[in-house]
């Protein structure tokens, strides 16, 4: 006899003050999986960012005033200037001018493709990347690239990237603190469903106790009815959640070259969104026992 057919000497299917609980806890998983996906696939989007932007420094190099062909060839001479001082600097291993082709199509996300853009003249990007565990004074050579080089500044991404680490820190204790508010909200609606159950049954299980049976056995019977019920209204959660994290998938998939082009969940968040039916079934059966024995103890 398995656990989801497993008898009870106890009337609990037809228990009015039981029912409700799979619709209770559905939403309450619901939450608790958008909240864990949300934290994960934030997390994941920003140890990419890191990764990314580790060991790696820009040089942007403004326009020289004119018309895009007026003011090509000045440009490229401040920053041939601005390789030059780069390659003489020690700890960086290379840095390279991206063409105007590809600033184009790093806008192209945000402005489109057209001819319009490709005719604007945009400031001049150099790419730099670092010798690894390279010490450089960060400060010094932004100074020194903007007094060498009018109109030129150096951006090592930490100063943004390192607010957004602390923004997304932020928002995962905020889903943990929402997951652990609905932690609590299961278990006190499990807590006084049973209290309410084993007032409705009162009679039947001080019959059982006269005829010898133990309080544990009894617990058991509101544990594992509450098991059923939480398992039932936590797939019913999950197969809302299912759709959602689906539709972020393919909207994810459909930023080709954005700038969140990839907000996928991980495997860990896979595995934690669908454990939570399982969890919120433990969580019901062990609060149901708790009730119970505790109710039990306060008996004649």
């Amino acid at each position: 006899m398995g656990i989801l057919d497993r008898r009870s000497d106890l009337p609990l299917k037809g228990d009015a003050s039981s029912l409700y609980l799979p619709w209770l806890i559905a939403p309450m998983v619901f939450l608790s999986a958008v909240a864990l996906a949300g934290a994960f696939i934030l997390n994941g989007l920003i140890t990419r960012w890191d990764r990314d932007v580790s060991g790696t420094m820009t040089v942007e190099v403004s326009t020289s005033p004119g018309d895009a062909a007026e003011s090509a060839e000045p440009t490229r001479k401040r920053v041939e200037q601005v390789l030059k001082l780069l390659d003489g600097t020690p700890g960086i291993a290379s840095a390279r001018a991206l063409s105007h082709e590809q600033l184009v199509a790093l806008m192209a996300p945000w402005l489109g493709t057209s001819d319009v853009l490709r005719d604007l003249p945009l400031p001049a990007l150099i790419d730099v990347t670092l010798k690894p565990d390279a010490e450089i004074n960060i400060e010094g050579l932004s100074q020194k690239i903007a007094k060498t080089v009018p109109g030129a500044s150096l951006d090592d991404h930490r100063r943004w990237l390192d607010r957004l680490i602390v923004l997304s820190r932020s928002i995962e204790w905020l889903a943990v603190g929402v997951v652990t508010l609905i932690c609590v909200a299961t278990a006190a609606t499990v807590y006084y469903a049973t209290r309410t159950g084993m007032a409705i049954h009162r009679e039947v299980i001080e019959v059982l106790h006269v005829i010898g049976a133990a309080d544990a056995y009894i617990a058991q019977q509101f544990a594992h009815r509450a098991f059923i019920l939480g398992l039932k209204g936590g797939l019913l959660g999950l197969a809302l959640t299912l759709p959602i994290l689906g539709g972020i998938a393919f909207g994810a998939h459909k930023m080709q070259g954005g700038f969140l082009a990839d907000l996928s969940l991980p495997m860990t968040g896979v595995l934690a969104v669908l454990a939570l039916p399982f969890a919120a079934a433990l969580l019901a059966m062990l609060t149901a026992r708790i009730a119970a024995h505790g109710a039990l103890a306060r008996m004649p």
